[in-house]
């Protein structure tokens, strides 16, 4: 069985200088409680793996406001102004990635690949710096695995074995960080007996979750 732990236990293992992954997609599918205690906990230095910023005022924009992060990957920042403020200030470091290359690469890791090849952003900045490899007379950028020490995620309902299940489109990126951090951290808003899941609800399986949340409906 899991461990059931407060936000505030949750964040108290996300330390300065680690690389954390954060479910998402504006805000949807993103674990409030868990990123309102880091906030009030302050920690920093962090490199944040994100699909996107949020916004100033929710997710984990919370955090780009309170200055804890040192570098951003994302596919992009345009709903949160701080952080484009930060980065043309040099306050913060922002690697943008197209959003299916975030995805696999994030996918590469969890599945223990060496990365993948993608022809997206061939001849574009995206390249710059990346190794390129041609297949078949077509050059592909390698684009290499993007592991965390901590994944931080939010699913709608899991058992006390840490099988989730995921509410429609708050699903996005939550399974495939499940896979590809040291630890994971899911926040949910109902946990039940196991056996009170139907197995085909089930996304992530327990064995990729370490801790569980319980938080708030919505």
């Amino acid at each position: 069985m899991k461990e059931v732990i407060s936000p505030q236990r949750a964040a108290e293992m996300v330390k300065s200088g680690m690389t954390i992954m954060v479910g998402g997609f504006m805000v949807v599918g993103s674990p409030c409680k868990i990123i309102d205690a880091l906030v009030s906990n302050g920690v920093n230095d962090l490199t944040l793996i994100t699909n996107d910023s949020g916004f100033p005022e929710s997710g984990v924009g919370k955090m780009v406001v309170a200055d804890q992060f040192k570098k951003v990957i994302a596919s992009h920042i345009g709903t949160n102004k701080v952080t484009g403020e930060k980065m043309n200030k040099g306050e913060i470091e922002v690697e943008l990635v197209p959003q299916g290359t975030l995805a696999e690469q994030i996918r590469a890791a969890g599945f223990g690949l060496g990365g993948v090849l993608t022809p997206t952003g061939v001849g574009t900045v995206a390249e710059e710096g990346k190794k390129k490899l041609t297949v078949e007379g077509k050059e592909y950028i390698l684009a290499t695995p993007l592991k965390a020490d901590i994944a931080l995620l939010k699913a709608y309902k899991a058992d006390k074995a840490g099988n989730l299940v995921y509410r429609r489109s708050a699903r996005n990126f939550n399974p495939i960080m499940a896979m590809a951090a040291e630890k994971v951290i899911v926040e949910v808003e109902e946990l039940v007996e196991v056996g009170e899941l139907d197995q085909d609800e089930v996304v992530t399986p327990g064995i990729f979750v370490d801790y569980i949340v319980l938080g708030e409906e919505g």
